[in-house]
């Protein structure tokens, strides 16, 4: 697991930035989603600037603890981004952490 963005929420926005090798970006936020339908909407649309990177919806841990789950997407990137954003059990940040998927189990014939 990697830590790749530090956020503060503000209200129901999250503000911060993201840093990895290949995107290095601050003045992203997290904005709530409203009047969006469908069978699983995402709860924030993640922007930078006026360029929407990804979505999060809400989630919880196994013993009970709020995350988004985020997907950040763009042009620029060679491949999605899927991270997790929680907060820091110390103060009111938030810490985005990425950790690399695991790769499928092999199907016996």
């Amino acid at each position: 697991m990697a830590s790749i963005g530090a956020f503060k929420k503000t209200g129901d926005e999250y503000y911060g930035e993201i840093f990895t090798l290949e995107l290095q970006v601050t003045g992203v936020r997290f904005t709530p989603v409203t009047g969006r339908g469908g069978d699983n909407p995402p709860s924030h649309l993640i922007y930078v600037g006026r360029v929407e990177i990804g979505v999060a919806w809400p989630q919880k841990t196994n013993d009970g603890r709020a995350y988004l789950s985020v997907k950040l997407d763009d042009a620029s990137l060679s491949a999605p981004i899927n991270a997790n954003l929680y907060k820091d059990e110390m103060g009111e940040d938030h810490t985005l952490i990425w950790s690399r998927p695991k790769p499928p189990k092999a199907v016996r014939t």
